[in-house]
């Protein structure tokens, strides 16, 4: 508990991922994937509760060897590629309010993001309190900008082009940009409910750095994600 608030702790892990098969429990720099979000969730001094909502069996089983609790299987609808995570998230909302075990806040860590820290979880919940916010969302600075994007006709042609009349200026010429990097989300339990969904007016950005942002959705995400966590190892030695 955090100035008076219980906070619960979400990492979403199912079993069916297309883009890279066994996914959540791949190794990882020696270790199962997800057994790095656990391990930072539990590291964290506000956290009341590390949870992990899957479907799969052989990743409920590593979640627990490795300290997370694993209380229910999420349900099939709740586990496809097209399923919405915030209804993950209020699934587990709602199997613990019905137990009468009720939340303040809600955190969502995605076990795709193995480059976040503890101190990243903490002080996104930091900024929370500090900002008076209702959600806030972990960013990082766009590695592209997006006015340099185009789309693209069937035949290759450009159609359109974001920032016209920008092509020609130096990137230091021209504003930030943050996107959304997928490490850490926490939010207030009625405002993401009223929401369905961590964005909204009262929402918050935590800033991390690029190298710790890499979202593993592809095995050359794996490759980029295990090069740069070997690198900050040395560099930390």
């Amino acid at each position: 508990m955090y100035k008076n608030k219980r906070i619960l702790a979400i990492i979403p892990a199912r079993g069916g991922s297309k883009g890279l098969p066994g996914k959540n429990i791949r190794p990882f720099c020696g270790k199962p994937l997800i057994s790095w979000t656990i391990s930072q969730a539990l590291a964290s001094r506000y956290l009341d509760k590390v949870v992990v909502s899957t479907d799969d069996k052989k990743i409920a089983a590593r979640s627990l060897k490795f300290g997370a609790c694993v209380p229910f299987f999420r349900p099939k609808k709740l586990a496809t590629s097209t399923s919405n995570i915030i209804d993950v998230v209020i699934h587990a909302l709602d199997f613990f309010g019905k137990k009468h075990i009720n939340y303040d806040l809600v955190m969502l860590l995605q076990p795709t993001s193995p480059l976040r820290t503890n101190e990243d979880i903490d002080k996104t919940i930091g900024l929370f309190f500090e900002k008076k916010a209702s959600a806030v969302i972990s960013v990082c600075r766009c590695e592209h900008h997006p006015w340099w994007s185009v789309a693209l006709s069937k035949g290759s042609k450009i159609e359109k082009f974001q920032g016209t009349g920008q092509l020609h200026k130096n990137r230091q010429s021209l504003p930030d940009f943050y996107r959304i990097n997928g490490a850490v989300y926490v939010a207030q339990v009625n405002y993401l409910k009223e929401n369905h969904g961590f964005l909204g007016k009262s929402t918050f950005a935590y800033i991390m750095p690029p190298e710790r942002s890499v979202d593993i959705d592809t095995n050359w995400d794996l490759i980029i994600a295990q090069s740069i966590k070997r690198i900050l190892h040395t560099n930390s030695l």
